[in-house]
C-alpha cells in the first residue's frame, strides 16, 4: 500500500492536491505557510485539510513501521511465506495487522504451549478436522509421558484448539463487529473505594454506581467520567455482549459435524470465548471508544482554546492590573503601553480609604487608560472598591479570566522576564497583559493549564499536546506577530521559527535594537533561507519604510504588488488601503506560473486593510452586583454571565461567583441543538435564568432558552 492510497481511503481530497501537499511537507513547509501561500499547488486546501493529510501521513508511517517490525519478527521465526507477507504488506488497519501477527507474537507460556510440549497438537488437528469416527480409541494413542489418561489428552487438545479459534481472523472480525455494534458498558459501585475518607469525593460519581448503556452511544464526556471513576477506585467497569449469541455464531462458522469431535470443539469455543476472545476484544472495544471520546474531548478543548486565544484585545494601553486577595491583599501593578512593568505594590480591601486614594494617585501618575481585575477570590469585592473611586476621567474596568496565571507566574518564562519579582507580581502582570493582548500572554502558558476543556487530564496527553500546539500555531499565524515587540514565547509559534530561533531573534533585537525591515531577520544567527521563507510573511513591522512589511503579503509577491502600482501609475503607499483602485485591477493580467488567482485575491484583500488584526475589540461587562455568593441565587432569577467553558453536553457560565453554572445542551435554545459550539462561544456575554441551585453539591443549573418579560 502506498501513502497516496492510504490518504485517499480516509479523505475525499483530489490526488494532485495530496501529492503536492506531501511534497511541500517533505520540503519542511509548515501547515500555515502552505495553506496561505501555496494555494495554487494544493488546489486551495485550507489548514484543516492540510492538517488531515499530515495526520494521515503520520498514521501511515507508523503503520509501515509496525509492518517492518512484524515482518522481521516472523522472518526470524522462519514462519514467513509469500502469502502471509502479502497480507501483512497490504493491511490498512492496525487491528488487522495485529490479528495477522497474533499467532507469532511472543507471549508468556500458555496452556496450549504446555499441551504442545506434551505431544497433543496432532490430536487437536484430528478433532478440528472433524473426521474421527472413534475419538476414544484415537485419544488413547496420545496417552503417554505426562498424560495419564484420555481425559487429560482431550483437555490439552482443547487448549490448543481454543488458541487456534481465538487467532482466526474471521472469528475475531465477526466478534469485533459485534462488540463495536452491540457492546454494553456496565458500572457498579466498588464499596471498598467509596467508604471512609473517599466517601465525599465519590459522591460526584454516584450516578455511575449502578449504570448500564450501549457503549457506542455513550457520550464522550460520560465515558471519560466513568473511566475516571474507575481509575479512582469508586466503581468497576465491564464491557459485554450477548455471550450465547456470540458463541452460537462462532459454532456456526466452525462446527460441521455431529460426532464426538463437535462436542469437544464446542467446549473449546466456550473456553476460547471466555478466556481469550472476550477479554481481548472487550478491551479493544473500550480502547477504541476511549480513543473516540479522547478525540471528541480534544476537539472541544481545541475549539475553546482557539476562541480564548483569539478573544478581543484591548490593544496598546497603559493598564493598572490587580490580582485580588483578602488576607494577603491585592497585588497591584502598573504597565505601560508595551506591557512593561512600571510600578507594583499591595493594597488591602479592609483599608478602603487608603486603597482608594492609592488607586486614584497611581491612575494619574502612570496615565492609566484601563483597569484589569483577575476573576479569582475577592474579585467582586475588588471590582466594587475600584468602581467607588472617582477618577478625573472615565477609566474602563475589565474583569479578566486569570486561569493559568499562577502557572505562568511560577514558570521559567516568568522568572526570566521578572527575575527580581515574586510570583504575586508576575501574576498581576500576566492579568494586565491578558487584557492588552490575550494571545501574546496566553502562549506563555501550557495550554492544558488554561482549563477550557472537558476531562483534559484523562485524555491521551501526547495527542492533546499535539492538537493544542497546532491550534496555538494557527492562531498566532492568523493574527501575525510584531517582530520588534513579540516575546520569544510568541515568536516560537511563528511558522518556521521554533523556540531556539525565537530566542536568537530576541537576543539579536536586544543587542542591535529593533528590526528596520523584515528582510533584516536574515542577519539573525542560524536563521536560514527556509526559515525566512516560512516565517517572514507572518511577521509585522509597523511604520516600516516598506509598508508591505506590516502586511501579510509575502516578500516573494512584492514584485507583483509593485507591478500593480505601476500599472495604475500610483505610488505603493497610495495603492495600499485604496479600495477603489484595488477594485479596478484585472487580476488575470497578473497571473504567472507560480501566482494564480487564489493568491492574487488574498493579496488584494490584504492591501485593502494591511496588518488588520482579525480579532474584535474588548467589550466591557458587569455582573449582577447583588449576587456575590451561591446563597444569593434564587430560582427564576435572570442574570448576566460570561461563557467560560464549552463542552459537548452544554456550557458553563461565570455569573460572578466562585461556582460556574451549567447550561445543559437541552437548555441552550428553544429548538434542537446538536452542537453546543453552534450556539455559544467562549467568553460570549449571555443572559441566563437560574433553574436549580444545589447548595450541598455547589451545583447551579442555568437556562438560556427563555424569553424576558
Amino acid at each position: 500500500m502506498q501513502v497516496l492510497d492510504y490518504i485517499k481511503s480516509h479523505t475525499d481530497i483530489r490526488d494532485i492536491s495530496i501529492i503536492n501537499t506531501l511534497k511541500l511537507l517533505s520540503e519542511d513547509c509548515t501547515v500555515p505557510f502552505i495553506s496561505r501561500y501555496r494555494k495554487e499547488r494544493t488546489g486551495n486546501l485550507d489548514e484543516v485539510q492540510i492538517g488531515a493529510i499530515l495526520a494521515h501521513k503520520k498514521n501511515f508511517d507508523e503503520l509501515e513501521k509496525r509492518k517492518k517490525t512484524i515482518l522481521t519478527s516472523i522472518q526470524e521465526q522462519g514462519a514467513l511465506d509469500a502469502i502471509l507477507e502479502g497480507k501483512i504488506k497490504n493491511a490498512s488497519l492496525l487491528s488487522d495487522l495485529e490479528d495477522l501477527y497474533l499467532p507469532y507474537k511472543k507471549k508468556r507460556k500458555t496452556k496450549a504451549d504446555t499441551a504442545r510440549e506434551q505431544g497433543l497438537e496432532g490430536l487437536a488437528k484430528m478433532i478440528m478436522a472433524q473426521n474421527v469416527q472413534d475419538l476414544e480409541y484415537t485419544t488413547q494413542k496420545f496417552v503417554k509421558g505426562s498424560i495419564e489418561n484420555g481425559l487429560e489428552a482431550l483437555e490439552g487438545a482443547r487448549y490448543i484448539m481454543a488458541e487456534w479459534i481465538s487467532e482466526r481472523l474471521d472469528v475475531r472480525n465477526q466478534l469485533r463487529f459485534n462488540f463495536q455494534r452491540n457492546a454494553i458498558i456496565n458500572s457498579k459501585e466498588n464499596k471498598k473505594g467509596t467508604e471512609g475518607i473517599q466517601a465525599e469525593k465519590a459522591q460526584k460519581f454516584r450516578d455511575y454506581f449502578d449504570w448500564s448503556e450501549s457503549l457506542s452511544r455513550c457520550p464522550s464526556h460520560r465515558l471519560l467520567a466513568i473511566l475516571r471513576a474507575e481509575n479512582e477506585g469508586f466503581i468497576r467497569v465491564k464491557i459485554s455482549i450477548d455471550k450465547e449469541e456470540a458463541i452460537s455464531k462462532i459454532e456456526n462458522r466452525i462446527i460441521r459435524s455431529q460426532n464426538d469431535c463437535a462436542t469437544h470443539i464446542q467446549l473449546a469455543i466456550n473456553d476460547a470465548y471466555k478466556r481469550l476472545l472476550a477479554p481481548s476484544l472487550s478491551n479493544e472495544a473500550l480502547t477504541k471508544a476511549k480513543e473516540k471520546a479522547d478525540t471528541n474531548a480534544i476537539d472541544v478543548f481545541a475549539k475553546n482554546l482557539k476562541q480564548l486565544l483569539l478573544q478581543a484585545p484591548l490593544g496598546e494601553k497603559a493598564i493598572l492590573a490587580l490580582d485580588p486577595g483578602f488576607r494577603t491583599g491585592c497585588k497591584l501593578v502598573c504597565l505601560d503601553t508595551y506591557g512593561a512593568l512600571q510600578h507594583n505594590e499591595t493594597i488591602y480591601l479592609h483599608k478602603e480609604k487608603e486603597a482608594m486614594g492609592k488607586l486614584s494617585s497611581l491612575v494619574n501618575a502612570y496615565q492609566i487608560e484601563a483597569i484589569a481585575i483577575g476573576n479569582g477570590t475577592a474579585s467582586r469585592e475588588t471590582e466594587a472598591l475600584v468602581k467607588k473611586v472617582r477618577f478625573d476621567r472615565k477609566i474602563p474596568v475589565y474583569v479578566v479570566n486569570e486561569a493559568g496565571a499562577s502557572i505562568y507566574s511560577a514558570s521559567k518564562i516568568a522568572r526570566d522576564e521578572f527575575p527580581n519579582y515574586d510570583v504575586t507580581v508576575r501574576g498581576a502582570v500576566s492579568i494586565g497583559r491578558r487584557l492588552a493582548d490575550p494571545l501574546a500572554e496566553l502562549v506563555k502558558i501550557d495550554a492544558k493549564s488554561i482549563g477550557v476543556g472537558q476531562y483534559q487530564h484523562d485524555v491521551d496527553q501526547s495527542k492533546l499536546k499535539e492538537k493544542l500546539d497546532v491550534v496555538v500555531e494557527s492562531c498566532v499565524n492568523s493574527v501575525g506577530v510584531n517582530l520588534n515587540t513579540a516575546s520569544s514565547s510568541l515568536l516560537s509559534y511563528v511558522s518556521g521559527i521554533g523556540p531556539k530561533l525565537a530566542e536568537n531573534i530576541v537576543n539579536y533585537r536586544n543587542e542591535n535594537g529593533g528590526f528596520p525591515s523584515r528582510v533584516a531577520i536574515k542577519n539573525v544567527p542560524r536563521l536560514g533561507a527556509k526559515a525566512y521563507e516560512q516565517a517572514v510573511a507572518f511577521l509585522r513591522i509597523p511604520n516600516a519604510e516598506n509598508p508591505l512589511d506590516n502586511s501579510a503579503v509575502h516578500p516573494e509577491s512584492h514584485g507583483v504588488v509593485k507591478k500593480m502600482a505601476n500599472a495604475l501609475r500610483v505610488d505603493l503607499s497610495k495603492l495600499i488601503g485604496n479600495k477603489d483602485l484595488l477594485a479596478s485591477l484585472v487580476l488575470d493580467d497578473y497571473c504567472t506560473d507560480t501566482i494564480g488567482l487564489p493568491t492574487l485575491k488574498d493579496i488584494v484583500k490584504e492591501l485593502e486593510k494591511p496588518g488588520l488584526d482579525p480579532r474584535q475589540k474588548a467589550a466591557l461587562f458587569q455582573f449582577d452586583p447583588n449576587i456575590k455568593k451561591i446563597e444569593d441565587l434564587k430560582v427564576g432569577q435572570i442574570v448576566p454571565g460570561i461563557v467560560n467553558n464549552v463542552t459537548n453536553f452544554g456550557c458553563f457560565v461565570n455569573i460572578g461567583i466562585k461556582e460556574s453554572g451549567l447550561v445543559h445542551i437541552s437548555k441552550l435554545s428553544n429548538g434542537y441543538v446538536s452542537n453546543v459550539s453552534d450556539v455559544v462561544a467562549l467568553n460570549q456575554q449571555v443572559k441566563v435564568r437560574v433553574e436549580e441551585v444545589d447548595l450541598q453539591r455547589k451545583r447551579i443549573q442555568l437556562a438560556m432558552n427563555f424569553r424576558e418579560e
